[in-house]
C-alpha cells in the first residue's frame, strides 16, 4: 500500500476516479507477494505493481472497466492459462489479482493506519454474490472497526483478520455464509515500516543507514558518545539518539518491524542493550564481532539471566558471509542478512 500513497493521494485531490489491484494469491514462481498493488485512473496513469511488468496491461484493461461499470473483477493470470505467455508469466508463477473502485472512507483508514505508522488489517470479499463482492472492513490494532462485510460475516472475518494481524502476514481466506455458500476473502495485513535501529555511530552505521534508507527502513542512530553519534555524520537519519543504548531502546519500543544492529564492538555498551533487544519482538538482532568475541559475549548474557533461546536469536558474527571487508561492504552484508530475516518472518 505504502508505494501507491503519494500518487493515490494526487489523484484525488484533482477529482479523478480510481481503481485499485491487489494480488490477492500467488502459486510458484510468481513475481510479487500477496497485498502487491497497483492503482489507475481512467486517463492511463499508473502507480505500483501486481507483476513487476507481467500482467500490468491486462490488469490496466480491466481495472478500466471496473471504473466504467462499477463492479469489481478477480483476475487469475498463469501457466495453465492460454493467455499465460502472453501476459508473461511463463516462469512458472500464477497470480490471483482483485480489482475494484477506490472506496474512499475505507482508504482514508488504510492511509492513517500507513503514515501513522499502526498496525491493521483491510478485509475484502474478493468472490462471492455481487452484493457481497468488494465490501470491505478495517480492523485497527486497538481492535475498533470501521466498514462491514454484512450478512453476518464480521465476526468470523475479524477472528481472521486478527489472526492474520498476528502472523503479520497479509492472505486469503474463505467464511461461510448463512447458507452455506462461502465467501472468499483477503485479508492484507498493514504493518508498521520496517526500522533499523544500530547500536554505535561508527563508519560502518554511515553506510549501513544509507542502504537502510533506500530500501524504505525508517532508520534510528544510537550513540552516547556525542563525537560518533553526531549530526554531522548522520545527516541522512531518521532519528539520532545520544543516550545510552539500554536507556535508547527502552524508549524506542521495538516491535515485530524492528531490526538491532549493534556495531560498537564494546560490551559496556552493547551487552546491556542486548538484555533488552533479544527478548523484544525484534525480528532481527545482530552484533559485530569475531566467533571469540561471540562465543564470550554469550557466557556473560546467559549469565545475566538471558535464556538459550533468546541468545540464540543473536546474529554474530554480524552479517552474510560475503568476504567483506570495507565498512560498505560489511554494511551491505548486514543489510542482506537483515533483509533475509524479515523476509523469513514473513514467509
Amino acid at each position: 500500500m505504502r508505494e501507491v500513497l503519494s500518487d493515490i493521494d494526487r489523484w484525488q485531490a484533482q477529482g479523478k476516479s480510481i481503481a485499485l489491484a491487489t494480488v490477492v494469491q500467488t502459486w510458484g514462481s510468481a513475481p510479487r507477494g500477496a497485498g502487491a498493488k497497483m492503482a489507475l485512473t481512467l486517463d492511463g496513469e499508473i502507480s505500483g505493481s501486481v507483476s513487476g511488468g507481467c500482467v500490468e496491461g491486462a490488469v490496466f484493461e480491466s481495472g478500466t472497466q471496473v471504473l466504467k461499470t462499477g463492479r469489481p473483477q478477480l483476475l487469475s493470470f498463469g501457466v495453465a492459462d492460454e493467455t499465460a505467455w502472453e501476459v508473461g508469466l511463463a516462469c512458472g508463477g500464477s497470480i490471483r489479482v482483485f480489482v475494484k473502485p477506490l472506496d474512499s472512507a475505507l482508504y482514508d483508514e488504510a492511509h492513517k493506519a500507513v503514515t501513522g505508522d499502526r498496525l491493521a488489517a483491510v478485509v475484502t470479499v474478493v468472490k462471492g454474490p455481487d452484493e457481497a463482492l468488494g465490501r470491505e472492513l478495517v480492523l485497527r490494532e486497538d481492535g475498533s472497526l470501521v466498514g462491514s462485510l454484512g450478512a453476518g460475516l464480521d465476526e468470523a472475518a475479524i477472528a481472521t483478520a486478527r489472526s492474520a494481524m498476528e502472523a503479520g502476514q497479509s492472505q486469503p481466506a474463505t467464511l461461510s455464509r448463512s447458507d452455506g455458500d462461502p465467501l472468499e476473502i483477503f485479508v492484507d495485513v498493514l504493518l508498521p515500516s520496517p526500522t533499523l535501529v544500530a547500536v554505535g555511530g561508527v563508519h560502518i552505521a554511515i553506510a549501513l543507514a544509507s542502504i537502510a534508507k533506500a530500501l524504505g527502513y525508517r532508520t534510528v542512530v544510537v550513540d552516547p558518545r556525542r563525537a560518533f553519534g553526531s549530526e554531522t555524520r548522520f545527516p541522512h537519519v531518521d532519528q539520532l539518539i545520544q543516550e545510552w543504548p539500554d536507556d535508547a531502546l527502552a524508549h524506542i519500543g521495538l516491535n515485530r518491524s524492528t531490526a538491532v544492529a549493534m556495531l560498537t564492538h564494546d560490551p559496556k555498551l552493547d551487552d546491556p542493550a542486548l538484555k533488552i533487544a533479544l527478548p523484544s519482538p525484534a525480528f532481527y538482532v545482530g552484533a559485530l564481532g569475531s566467533k571469540k568475541t561471540q562465543d564470550a559475549r554469550r557466557e556473560r548474557l546467559l549469565g545475566a539471566g538471558l535464556t538459550e533461546a533468546q541468545v540464540d536469536r543473536l546474529h554474530g558474527p554480524i552479517g552474510l558471509d560475503i568476504g567483506a571487508k570495507t565498512p560498505e561492504e560489511i554494511a551491505l552484508a548486514v543489510m542482506a542478512q537483515i533483509v533475509a530475516a524479515r523476509n523469513a518472518a514473513a514467509s
